[in-house]
């Protein structure tokens, strides 16, 4: 049982929450003013766009799902998706095999992976930003099929003005897949028509497509002018704070999301993103370009970041939690009530992690 300053769906209570070892689902929450700790209890959170941590890419196949899953549940993140890169075709089939195994049985001390977000290979090479022109491919139905009978894409991003893009979306959707605009160099008309099309997001907002302006308002416009949910990166370095603010009061439902690279809780130095060479500096990733390439962002801090923008606690934890939750069909995750999954962060008055529970697990916050 743990007791503070509880996030419930029908708001803030001071009590105590119960949940069993058995079912590993919450019992039970109860208030009781007397039981203020001074924490705060949060749902966990839930990244939807994850490309690897603690030194090691998804890209690479085998365990590394399970390495990313526990370093990330150490920040907080108790459900994830596995984020691939564009890169050949064996080498994606590679990473969902090694993905479908951890998505399969959740890691012991790790977060549980959900499934695949699918970031490449169906992308404008118009607009790539970090990820490799030689392995851009055109989207058809056969060929994401055999992706995702090898692991669940539950979500997967596309160049909507591609040839042949639009009419995909549809079919897409009805494999219970959600399509997001990104990496995408098409207009504002191109996004509305994907949106009617039955697109559902976008990836990581203002990055990696055609930008707002006031004659050509571009993928940004679309989303800005006419989307229920955005992901977007608030690590302060991938988008300026005003176009957060902005997307926050544009977006209902706009989450956050880490892109977090192999660099994450790693020193400064190079790491592999996919096929290419990064490189982690001044608490950032970039190609040797010197293009951004990823972040190291973790969801404590996204949550911080959040808070300091000026949202309020709760509106933070929606963003990070629930909201994603609900943009992937995951009633039961993203919230704390009776009988959802016992996903849980215990924050301390500077909003760090003092405990944290993957499905009633407690996750070890001291193993680097």
């Amino acid at each position: 049982m743990l007791s503070g300053r509880i996030l419930t769906p029908q708001g803030w209570i001071t009590g105590s929450i119960a949940f069993s070892e058995q079912t590993r689902r919450i019992q039970s929450i109860q208030a009781d003013p007397q039981a203020d700790s001074g924490l705060t209890i949060l749902p966990g959170f839930i990244d939807l766009h994850v490309h690897g941590a603690a030194g090691v890419d998804i890209m690479q196949g085998g365990d590394a799902g399970a390495t990313v899953a526990r370093s990330h549940a150490r920040h907080g993140t108790t459900a994830m998706l596995g984020t691939t890169m564009t890169a050949t075709d064996n080498s994606i089939r590679r990473a969902l095999k090694g993905l479908a195994g951890v998505i399969a049985e959740r890691p012991a001390g790790g977060a549980r992976m959900l499934g695949v977000h699918l970031e490449g290979p169906f992308l404008s090479i118009h607009r790539l930003g970090a990820q490799p022109p030689d392995a851009v491919a055109v989207a058809s139905l056969e060929l994401v099929r055999s992706y995702h009978e090898l692991a669940p894409i539950r979500a997967l991003t596309l160049a909507t003005e591609v040839d042949g893009h639009l009419a995909l979306i549809p079919m897409l959707k009805e494999l219970g897949i959600r399509v997001q605009l990104g990496h995408s160099n098409g207009s504002y008309e191109d996004g509305v028509a994907a949106l009617n099309a039955g697109a559902a997001g976008f990836t990581h907002l203002f990055n990696g497509m055609t930008a707002l302006n006031h004659y050509h308002p571009g993928i940004a416009g679309a989303a800005l002018a006419h989307a229920e949910y955005a992901e977007i990166i608030p690590d302060l370095q991938h988008v300026h704070e005003g176009a957060i603010r902005a997307a926050l009061r544009a977006i209902p439902r706009l989450y956050g999301v880490t892109d977090a690279t192999s660099a994450t809780g790693m020193p400064d130095g190079e790491y592999g993103l996919g096929s290419q060479r990064v490189y982690k500096c001044l608490g950032c990733v970039r190609l040797a370009t010197g293009s951004l390439a990823g972040s190291v962002l973790t969801m404590d801090q996204a949550l911080r970041n959040f808070v300091g923008l000026g949202l309020d606690l709760a509106d933070a934890s929606n963003r990070l939690s629930l909201y994603p939750a609900d943009y992937i069909g995951e009633s039961e995750r993203g919230r704390l009530a009776p009988d959802a999954w016992a996903d849980i962060v215990v924050l301390n008055a500077d909003l760090q992690p003092v405990a944290v529970f993957v499905e009633g697990e407690a996750i070890d916050l001291s193993t680097h």
